[in-house]
């Protein structure tokens, strides 16, 4: 792997690649490579494995009690019944 060195980065430009390398969850260095892969169309987004989040909101979501009664009363229905099918 070769290494480079970027001079001249400002201020700004350094803030700026650390808050959006943090809000990715990635180092600067991953992020910097990450953008410039993509930048020169080395590194493509993959379509079919993003995740949408955006409606959320308008559907709520399951306390772990009630993920647990409705996984049982999906689990008591899944059972096969013996005198119809045995």
């Amino acid at each position: 792997m070769s290494s480079l060195s970027i001079r001249g980065v400002d201020p700004q430009l350094a803030a700026t690649l650390k808050q959006q390398a943090g809000a990715s969850q990635k180092s600067i260095n991953q992020f910097v490579l990450d953008t410039l892969r993509k930048h020169v169309g080395l590194d493509k987004e993959k379509r079919f494995t993003r995740e949408y989040n955006d409606l959320d909101d308008l559907f709520g979501c399951w306390s772990a009690d009630e993920f647990e009664q409705i996984q049982s009363k999906i689990d008591g229905e899944r059972q096969i019944d013996e005198e119809l099918w045995g």
